[in-house]
């Protein structure tokens, strides 16, 4: 009735023909044209590690900010990921930002979207 599945299921390998699929499909942006001009559904994702590197913490979170806009999307409801910013950690990164000069604060800035460029998930 079902066809055999392997026990040996190499992951990585899987994971890499999904995303070449979808890169060379166009998926994501295929799905977003879909629902253009339909009713919006906004979803306000915040930083996907605001208290610094992830840890097992971040997943309930990061699994949210999946599904939720996933599902919509299915429902066909146009939504637009934007990533964005909360400003609870706002006043201490003010304050750390006081001793460094304009150059040393936008060579972070930098290395910041460098960083959230390289997760996938945030980029379009």
């Amino acid at each position: 009735m079902f066809k055999p599945v392997s026990n040996k299921v190499q992951f990585p390998q899987m994971e890499e023909g999904i995303l070449k699929y979808w890169a060379e499909g166009d998926v994501f942006r295929k799905s977003l044209d879909r629902n253009r001009g339909k009713e919006r559904y906004t979803f306000y994702d915040g930083p996907p590690f605001a208290t610094g590197l992830p840890h097992y913490g971040h997943l309930l979170a990061g699994t949210i900010k999946d599904i939720v806009p996933r599902y919509q999307t299915m429902r066909g409801k146009y939504v637009e990921r934007r990533f964005g910013w909360d400003t609870h950690g706002l006043p201490i990164e003010a304050l750390a930002a006081v001793p460094l000069d304009g150059a040393e604060v936008r060579r972070r800035v930098a290395q910041d979207r460098h960083a959230h460029g390289a997760l996938g998930r945030f980029r379009q």
